[in-house]
């Protein structure tokens, strides 16, 4: 009997190319993976898009071997009424229904299993982990220990563990992650000292994911295909790595600040200028196509900019929400008026930079602190532009 693809069998169609196009020019150097190992941990190896693009890839990447685990079914939060093993699963004789339940399986690619002459998906062999797959485990760090790569989607609830998890053995990774993430008290101070940046191929929008059928559908955006097939839309996903793609290095090419205020296509910016934060020394720049070419002060921007941040042109300062002790005025508390008018006291000024306003503002959340408004802007990315630091406006 034809033995079964470990990856095909299961659900073809649950990958969705989208997902697969923003992986495939991640790394801009075809020869990065050349002679090295990669671990796909937190993975379920038999739907995986990781897998088979590595599998598939195998010797294209030169790689030197493939390691891939899963996690056991009913270690998973969400529970599975009908779960069926694979029949590639099946086929093995090593196979055990109590077993398949409780404990992770391990996929190796890294010879010719199969004898036709080359190294590919039709090469995977597994076999079961002593545990159930965690990779917090003893067994899970041993393999991240051996590998030079770790790749994948790690759970967003663990993100910041899982991480530190990468740091700590010092390799080298690329992991899927929710922008949000990088406000982290963990994860910022990172990307301020460039030991972890943002991938090149994921910058706006949503991102697809095929899931098993019994993943509940909760997402904000997901759709059943024609052939039952589940997908979920998650949407502000980001790639974080340490691995080195040259489109960071790209400086932006930007207006002066007397061209923005002219010719901006952003109505916060033409013809208004700059607002000045009133609890840190920077100005507000709420887009990051509207930086100052020429100022050379501090500035808040979006967290967004990080997307297109080269490191030879901006130094990154700190962050807004954080601050990690940056701000240099406390808020007493104050009231705040909600855009229905609603009144109540709060403390949440001190959470991110603020803006005192001349105004009452059309349909926003403002403050009042000493008979005195202000505004606070979303979470900011504190940077000066490499060179004079004097500010500008001095």
């Amino acid at each position: 009997m034809r033995k079964e693809n470990p990856i095909k069998s299961r659900a073809p169609a649950a990958f969705t190319d989208l997902f697969l196009f923003s992986l495939l020019p991640l790394w801009h150097n075809e020869n990065v993976f050349r002679g090295k190992t990669v671990l796909l941990p937190c993975d379920d190896p038999e739907w995986s898009n990781f897998t088979r693009y590595f599998a598939q890839n195998f010797e294209k990447l030169g790689l030197k071997k493939l390691i891939s685990t899963s996690y056991a079914i009913e270690s998973k939060k969400y529970k599975i009424k009908d779960w069926q093993p694979t029949l590639f699963e099946q086929q093995a004789p090593w196979f055990d229904v109590d077993k398949s339940k409780i404990r992770g399986k391990i996929f190796t690619l890294d010879h010719d299993t199969n004898k036709n002459g080359r190294i590919d998906i039709h090469d995977l062999e597994w076999q079961y982990l002593e545990g159930d797959g965690d990779f917090r485990s003893d067994e899970i760090m041993r393999l991240r220990d051996e590998a030079d790569f770790i790749i994948t989607n790690p759970p967003f609830s663990l993100f910041r563990e899982f991480v530190a998890w990468i740091m700590e053995s010092k390799k080298r990774f690329t992991v899927i992650g929710n922008m949000n993430a990088i406000t982290y008290k963990e994860i910022f101070p990172l990307l301020k000292e460039n030991e972890t940046w943002l991938g090149a191929t994921i910058h706006s929008g949503d991102r697809e994911f095929g899931v098993p059928k019994e993943y509940p559908l909760e997402a904000a955006g997901w759709r059943i295909d024609e052939k039952g097939n589940h997908f979920i839309r998650v949407k502000g996903v980001r790639w974080f790595t340490n691995i080195e793609h040259g489109r960071r290095h790209e400086p932006l090419s930007l207006m002066t600040e007397a061209d923005n205020i002219k010719f901006s296509r952003h109505k916060e910016v033409k013809g208004v200028g700059y607002k000045q934060y009133d609890n840190y020394d920077a100005i507000e720049v709420p887009y990051t196509d509207a930086i100052p070419s020429d100022y050379k002060g501090v500035m808040g921007v979006p967290i967004s900019f990080l997307d297109k941040y080269c490191p030879e042109q901006f130094e990154i300062l700190g962050i807004t929400k954080t601050w990690f002790g940056g701000a240099n005025k406390v808020y007493p508390e104050q009231i705040q008026v909600d855009k229905h008018g609603k009144r109540s006291r709060v403390t949440k000024l001190n959470d991110g930079a603020t803006i005192e306003l001349s105004e009452i503002p059309d349909g926003d959340t403002y403050y009042i602190v000493n008979d005195k408004m202000y505004q606070q802007v979303y979470a900011r990315v504190l940077i000066r532009q490499k060179g004079d630091s004097r500010s500008s406006r001095e």
